[in-house]
């Protein structure tokens, strides 16, 4: 199984661990791509402050971001499961898993990121600020600008089992299973069972509780429609449409009764 997660506008502290090794990430074929974002943003924030916020899209708040990608080469690295904070980190709580439930979630996790592309959450990252909707001056739409890296390195990640979509859309778009991957990709979203309306905060918070929940239970569903019987067997309300053609994900609502 391979879970396709958003990473967090919001990230803790680097720390004081050791600077971050490029090379050391996983999907080693995406460490170019990752060399070439990461230089031009480290010179973008290393520049004109108030180019650099208006690129990044920051308020005058988090002015203190810049100055912070201006270090990334030099500053302390810690696993991406620890640097992710948020709503659905929050409610995945990597840390309070078993010892068991935790490799799981290192094979199986993976956040995808406007700077690296994607990652593991052992990998050892710094703290950053650069959302997959930014367009940096050298590189354009950075949505589209991994679109091809992705798509030559996360087939062979995807392997032969069930990939869960998790992403939100800016994250999606810079890579969307095709052919026979995309055909046992499940997407999700959560729906307010009264109203059949889409939430927001809490969409967030269930997928996190759904990722923990099959981590947790160590289940491993074979492909969407296992996902399917997983989640109930879980106490998950699911409504699950398969796929009208080939080629295509198949969508899962998850309902839930309060928005909290």
């Amino acid at each position: 199984m391979l879970v396709l997660l958003p990473p967090s506008e919001g990230k803790a502290a680097s720390g004081r661990g050791a600077p971050l090794k490029p090379e050391s990430l996983s999907l080693p074929g995406l460490t170019p791509a990752r060399e070439t974002v990461l230089a031009e943003l480290v010179e973008l924030c290393s520049g004109d402050e108030e180019k650099a916020r208006e690129v990044l899209g920051l308020s005058e708040g988090l002015r203190g971001e810049v100055a912070k990608n201006a270090e990334l080469r030099t500053a302390g690295a810690r696993p991406a499961g620890e640097i992710y904070t948020g709503v659905l980190y929050d409610a995945l709580d990597l840390a309070s898993l078993d010892a068991a439930a935790k490799r799981r979630a290192a094979r199986a996790l993976l956040v995808f990121s406007g700077l690296w592309g994607a990652v593991r959450v052992t990998d050892r990252i710094p703290s950053y600020r650069c959302s997959m909707g930014v367009k940096l001056p050298a590189l354009g739409a950075l949505g589209a600008y991994w679109r091809a890296p992705m798509a030559e390195v996360l087939p062979a990640a995807a392997g032969d089992g069930l990939v869960l979509d998790l992403r939100s859309a800016a994250y999606a778009a810079a890579w969307k299973p095709q052919g026979e991957v995309a055909g046992r990709t499940a997407t999700v979203r959560v729906l307010h069972a009264p109203t059949r309306k889409v939430v927001s905060h809490f969409n967030k918070a269930t997928k996190g509780r759904i990722v923990r929940s099959l981590l947790a239970s160590g289940s491993a569903p074979a492909g969407p429609a296992e996902l399917v019987e997983a989640l109930r067997d879980l106490g998950y309300e699911v409504e699950a449409q398969a796929p009208a053609r080939a080629g295509k994900p198949w969508a899962l609502d998850v309902l839930v009764a309060e928005i909290h």
